[in-house]
């Protein structure tokens, strides 16, 4: 199953959240019968993000968004975990600071934007500017109507002059299931901390939020920068189709292996010059004697 197509968003159409099931998980009946399949796309990832941050020329940007409760944080935790913290990074993006305020909406979020080589979430991101504020009304319409065209040119942008690849998931979980890991919070100490009066608040806002989403999938869902719905409401469902949709938009870049910068055959005459120096067998005869005295 190529889940690329079958749940993105096309360009230029409308999708209905409430029409989408956030329980499908497919033929994939259990998380023990998606094990294999979801581990063999975490070692693909591992993989290509080592081939990413060797090769220096593209770089992968991953957007976040969900309910409160979609499981984020999980997903963060479950896709970078399985590459070299040392070529990701992730960006949370909360309510925007009196100094962010100062400035466009998109200034705090373009430094955060991955260099070449590098892979980053964003754990919510610009697209805040286009929800909460739409559904709070915290900015006029005709502010933020027209922030969808910006958020576009800024994610073609990237693409274009920096070869960055952008894919936007949005985590779809229903409003039972919500409700139901807000209990998960108040009834296991280890994720107490993550309560917040604003869950609940926001809950009321549920319809809202759902029309706001609408209309960011169909006025931002692009070729370059594609959207796609998640059924969320399974987090190993999720993270099965997560891994695969990057693993499988990572392998189509066609990245490859750099060549050395150094000339081999001489690095090989000072190593071998090295090792007889100090005695040491040079690089095979090492492996050799050890496989010699084994075989004894």
């Amino acid at each position: 199953m190529d889940y690329r197509k079958l749940f993105v968003v096309k360009p230029g159409t409308r999708v209905t959240l409430d029409k989408l099931d956030p329980d499908y998980t497919g033929k994939q009946v259990s998380a023990e019968h998606a094990k294999a399949d979801t581990e063999k796309y975490l070692h693909k990832l591992n993989g290509l993000q080592y081939l990413m941050y060797s090769e220096g020329k593209h770089a992968l940007l991953i957007v976040l968004q969900a309910m409160d409760g979609g499981g984020k944080d999980g997903t963060v935790r479950h896709v970078l975990g399985a590459m070299n913290p040392q070529g990701t990074t992730v960006a949370a993006f909360k309510k925007p600071t009196a100094e962010e305020l100062k400035h466009d909406f998109m200034w705090r979020i373009h430094p955060h934007a991955p260099a070449r080589g590098m892979v980053s979430a964003f754990n919510r991101s610009h697209y805040e500017d286009v929800l909460v504020v739409r559904v709070h009304n915290i900015v006029p319409k005709r502010i933020w109507s027209r922030r969808y065209d910006f958020i576009n040119k800024f994610e073609k942008l990237l693409h274009r002059e920096n070869d960055t690849h952008v894919l936007k998931f949005f985590l779809h979980i229903s409003k039972e299931e919500q409700l139901n890991r807000f209990q998960q919070r108040l009834v296991d100490p280890a994720r107490n901390w993550k309560i917040s009066e604003e869950d609940y608040k926001e809950r009321e806002y549920w319809d809202d939020y759902r029309k706001a989403y609408e209309e960011v999938f169909a006025r931002t869902s692009t070729k370059a920068a594609p959207w796609y719905i998640i059924p969320a409401n399974q987090k190993w469902f999720r993270n099965l189709a997560v891994s695969q949709i990057i693993a499988a938009t990572m392998e189509e870049i066609g990245m490859q292996m750099p060549k050395p910068q150094v000339d081999l055959e001489m690095i090989r005459r000072q190593y071998h010059l090295a090792a007889e120096d100090e005695g040491e067998p040079p690089v095979g005869e090492s492996r050799r004697r050890k496989a010699r005295k084994k075989a004894r």
